[in-house]
């Protein structure tokens, strides 16, 4: 039987404009609904208001000034006028790691409880933030103190990849939603039909299940990365080279080809923070889950292992070498730096009284204001190289991917690379006369 939608639009707000809550209500916006952005920072919105694209994301921002033109996209720092006569209210605020490694909620509850006086009808609250098991319970209380009308409260994971948000979002793989109401799952499936028109599923469970599959399955690519790093380091000591062995099985349906490639380890705002928080509820519940501690543990020394590398090979003295450092952002295609494995990097250089030249497309202004003018930065990856003792790639950007390896000989100080994520092939680096080190595999 096919599915039939409510063709008729519907308001919504988002209260929250990161990464997550822009993404979220343009895109709504971009399938007919009227969708209302709310941030308290007065700024973020006369620029999103102006039409200024306040994140890095590939092809938001058509989405957005389009949907900005025709007055389906609005912006707000009033919680009141923002909320105003929406059917559904999304929470993307953020819920970062607080010091025991828990996920900090007080965002989150402050607006829970803020929303109760001011609901005029019955709502549906959708928590879009990876929260812990049991969030939608306490905002539902939180909301309760203060609200004298109906509302439910849902939890509805995102699963957006940055770089490819956009289309994470317009052509999801599933959608997940917890709700043990039939009235919030009537309205949240209206909502999301027109996205999974393609026969991708929406799938309902209750809240707390809904709250743990994105944990679960975040820590688990977080697990995949681990173990391949770990078979990396294996392949360096028996001579074996990981790209065979990633092949060998990827080519198993029952493992997949993704997620398998070895590098300096993972970063961003979702894997290390998941890891993390999902370890801590285990904790709280008093249950040992050895293996997050383990990829935990396997991904915080993955992350120096090639300053290692380039310690050894400049003798244990690093006073004065210049080190051009392509790549600042934790993966390509975004600005994002957050648990950027070139920041610990940054870091163990600078105490060995490196100097370091860099060079990213999009995130160097983000690390600047981290790190400031400790490092210089660069507008290609060439000036970065000028005069430098070696290349430390630490973020696959494409552009990296097929330099020209000439001027680079005529340019640098000595013909070294220490590739983090394994971006060009040994036998040509070997003909070209480089001394180059990559992951899981044999240097020269």
């Amino acid at each position: 039987m096919p599915l039939i939608w409510n063709l008729d639009f519907m308001k919504i707000a988002v209260v929250g404009t990161g990464y997550v809550g822009l993404v979220t209500g343009t895109c709504l916006a971009e399938t007919g609904n009227t969708v209302t952005c709310v941030d308290i920072d007065q700024e973020k919105v006369r620029k999103l208001k102006s039409g200024e694209v306040t994140i890095y994301e590939p092809g938001l921002t058509p989405l957005f000034e389009r949907n900005l033109k025709q007055n389906r996209l609005f912006f707000t720092t009033s919680l009141e006028e923002g909320i105003k006569d929406a059917k559904i209210i999304f929470l993307a605020l953020p819920t970062p790691p607080g010091e025991d490694g828990s996920a900090d909620l007080k965002y989150i509850l402050k607006v829970a409880n803020d929303l109760g006086p001011l609901l005029q009808s019955y709502v549906v609250i959708v928590d879009k933030s990876t929260v812990p098991v049991g969030t939608a319970e306490r905002v539902q209380k939180a909301v309760a103190t203060g609200a004298k009308v109906d509302f439910d409260v849902v939890s509805n994971p995102e699963f957006l990849r940055e770089g490819v948000a956009v289309d994470d979002f317009m052509k999801p793989e599933r959608v997940v939603v917890g709700t043990s109401s039939p009235r919030a799952q009537k309205l949240m499936e209206e909502l999301y039909i027109p996205f999974v028109r393609q026969g991708n599923p929406i799938i309902f469970m209750d809240e707390r299940s809904a709250e743990l599959t994105k944990y679960a399955a975040n820590s688990f690519l977080a697990t995949k990365i681990s173990f391949m790093n770990e078979i990396a380091n294996m392949c360096e000591l028996l001579g074996a080279d990981v790209d065979a062995v990633r092949k060998g099985i990827g080519s198993d349906s029952r493992i997949g080809k993704r997620f398998l490639f070895p590098g300096i380890g993972y970063g961003g705002s979702c894997f290390p923070k998941d890891v993390q928080a999902l370890a801590k509820s285990a904790e709280e519940v008093s249950y040992d889950f050895k293996i997050l501690n383990a990829v935990m543990d396997v991904n915080d020394h993955q992350r120096l292992k090639l300053l290692q590398s380039i310690k050894t090979h400049f003798g244990n003295n690093l006073q004065g070498k210049t080190i051009a450092l392509w790549g600042l952002a934790f993966k390509p295609h975004t600005d994002d730096i957050r648990e950027a494995p070139a920041l610990y990097n940054i870091e163990g250089l600078l105490d060995e009284g490196a100097v370091i030249k860099a060079h990213d497309p999009e995130a160097m202004d983000n690390v600047q204001k981290v790190i400031g003018d400790r490092i210089s930065y660069h507008t290609t990856p060439y000036d970065a190289a000028e005069g430098a003792d070696a290349i430390l790639v630490a973020t696959e950007w494409p552009e990296f991917r097929s330099p020209d390896f000439e001027r680079l000989s005529t340019i640098m100080k000595s013909k070294v690379i220490f590739d983090g994520r394994n971006l060009y092939d040994i036998e040509t680096m070997k003909k070209l006369g480089f001394k180059y080190v990559s992951i899981g595999r044999k240097s020269i």
